[in-house]
């Protein structure tokens, strides 16, 4: 077996949820390209149906903060052994000004439905002797962004953070690693309010070291390899892929 070899993760099954485009897409892409059957779990039937067909994968439609629908996915999928929490919301609004709901959404999502897939499918891996986890937090979770306000988003990534590391501890002697990714800035969707604000753009590319946003394609290897046997000696872990931001 080569190095190169235990990036492969053919034969395996991954489940990854917000998938159907921005980072989830691929990071569903690259678990594909490394070997892996895909299920693209998400709320958007429309394009997580074509975003499955494009990777050769498979669609769940989901709403990962209803745990009733977590727990009767996970009783349907048999012989997940990678799971990515990937779905995720923000609401740019001060902390004075937060209304109850935008809290509860933006945790319900971020938190909330991290820990019920983390549940029912680490159940079964546990079950099953081996699995791996891969969470998408973010550097919101170590740092606290400006100038936009998102106190609700930040605190939900830090506890994902922690989450990832409690339920490392909990699980690494029963063969279930638990990681997480930190992304810094990057080109999707989510980020779509800040790029078209002057000030938000500005500021956000000058104190990146690298100048620069990251492309979607570039948080999926860090994934992979989480996923991956070449990471068979790491948990607990969160690999800030940020261009520099946090080292500032």
């Amino acid at each position: 077996m080569t190095i190169l070899d235990l990036f492969r993760l053919d034969g395996q099954t991954a489940l990854v949820t917000g998938a159907a485009q921005g980072i989830g897409y691929e990071i569903a892409r690259g678990l594909r390209e490394a070997g892996a059957n895909v299920v693209i779990a998400d709320m958007n039937p429309e394009v997580g149906e074509t975003a499955a067909s494009a990777l050769g994968g498979r669609f769940e439609r989901l709403n990962v903060t209803d745990p009733g629908a977590v727990r009767d996915l996970a009783a349907r999928l048999d012989g997940v052994s990678i799971l990515v929490n990937n779905a995720g919301i923000v609401r740019n609004t001060p902390a004075e000004d937060t209304p109850d709901e935008d809290w509860r959404a933006v945790t319900g999502v971020n938190l909330d439905g991290v820990f019920w897939c983390c549940r029912e499918f680490g159940r079964k891996m546990l079950d099953a002797g081996t699995g791996s986890i891969v969470s998408t937090a973010s550097m919101s979770g170590l740092i606290s962004n400006h100038p936009q306000p998102q106190a609700a988003y930040n605190a939900s990534k830090a506890a994902v953070i922690h989450l990832t590391r409690s339920l490392a501890g909990e699980w690494a002697g029963r063969g279930v690693r638990v990681n997480a990714v930190a992304p810094g800035y990057t080109a999707t969707p989510l980020t779509k309010r800040g790029l078209e604000t002057p000030e938000w753009r500005e500021t956000w590319l000058k104190e990146t070291p690298m100048g620069r946003l990251a492309e979607p394609a570039e948080i999926a290897p860090a994934v992979v390899y989480l996923a991956s046997r070449a990471a068979s000696f790491v948990t607990g872990h969160t690999l800030v892929v940020d261009g520099g931001y946090t080292a500032w």
